[in-house]
């Protein structure tokens, strides 16, 4: 970790993250920069080893779906049945909204092992790595780690052939597509609020 770090001049003690996932690539992609830095360098790419569900967002318990939007890391889980566990904020405010209003389900978490019903399972020695920038950053200060989940990478031509499949996710699509967008131009993350009827809005 430390190595990988030092190859893009990024000081341990100054180590901020951002996490994307892709669920059609199936790979989890790890961003860093020094806190004093205005954008994010591609640190490492993790591929997952499992997977469940379909394109398209969580919205109900037991639905087996990894869920798509804008969350972040909320707790760290040592104990984890699948080695170690780094929770998500899901159902976030806008799957409250969107999603099932007595079980939108729960426990959504990147973990080790390679068993999921709707997590990102990266093997036991991936996650160990992961962790480790975790817990650093925290260290550093990071109370929130963002973690950003779309179903694809969302190009215009992607956009376009996945709809020709699943139509029925292009409200939904077409409203996460701009924060994809966002961070591929400046690579920095942009302000997010979520709206009364569950859409993200860029500020």
């Amino acid at each position: 970790v430390l190595s990988k770090l030092e190859s893009l001049n990024i000081e341990p003690n100054q180590l901020e993250i951002f996490f994307r996932a892709f669920k059609k690539e199936q790979v989890l992609e790890i961003r860093a920069k020094n806190k004093s830095d205005e954008t994010f360098q591609k640190l490492i790419e993790y591929d997952f080893c499992a997977f469940s569900g379909v394109l398209g967002p969580k919205r109900r318990e037991g639905d087996r779906q990894i869920p798509e939007g804008v969350y972040f890391i909320n707790r760290f889980n040592p104990k984890s049945k699948f080695h170690l566990s780094l929770g998500l904020n899901y159902p976030n405010d806008s799957d409250l909204i969107l999603s099932d209003k007595d079980a939108p389900g729960s426990d959504i978490f990147i973990h080790g092992g390679c068993q999921t019903i709707g997590c990102i399972p990266i093997t036991d020695d991936k996650i160990r790595e992961v962790w480790v920038l975790a817990e650093m950053a925290k260290k550093n200060g990071q109370t929130q780690i963002p973690v950003h989940i779309f179903p694809f990478k969302m190009t215009e031509s992607n956009l376009e052939n996945h709809l020709k499949i699943m139509p029925q996710f292009e409200e939904f699509w077409k409203n996460l597509m701009p924060i994809y967008q966002f961070f591929e131009e400046q690579k920095r993350l942009p302000n997010i609020k979520v709206l009364k009827e569950g859409d993200y809005q860029i500020l």
